[in-house]
């Protein structure tokens, strides 16, 4: 059974790069008032940074998970890197 802190800090990371992409409206809002989103270039490094948080946090707890903290944390990270992808281009 995945650790309800573990799914807690995966999804506020992963809503914050939403939150960049503007696909996350509740935190977008939320987001935008701390200054995260002021420009397009401090959107995407938001974005990146919560990126590398999450690889951090894989590399960390890598032969520690269960398969569905390891699952939500490997599609968490395959979004955000599928989304800067497709902004970049």
């Amino acid at each position: 059974m995945p650790h309800p802190d573990f799914v807690g800090l995966v999804q506020s990371l992963l809503a914050t790069a939403e939150a960049a992409f503007g696909e996350n409206t509740a935190t977008t809002a939320r987001a935008r008032n701390d200054g995260l989103l002021a420009t397009p270039d401090r959107a995407r490094q938001t974005a990146e940074r919560s990126l590398t948080l999450l690889v951090m946090l894989a590399e960390k707890t890598r032969g520690n998970l269960d398969f569905q903290e390891a699952d939500l944390l490997t599609h968490a990270i395959a979004s955000i890197r599928e989304r800067l992808a497709e902004t970049s281009n």
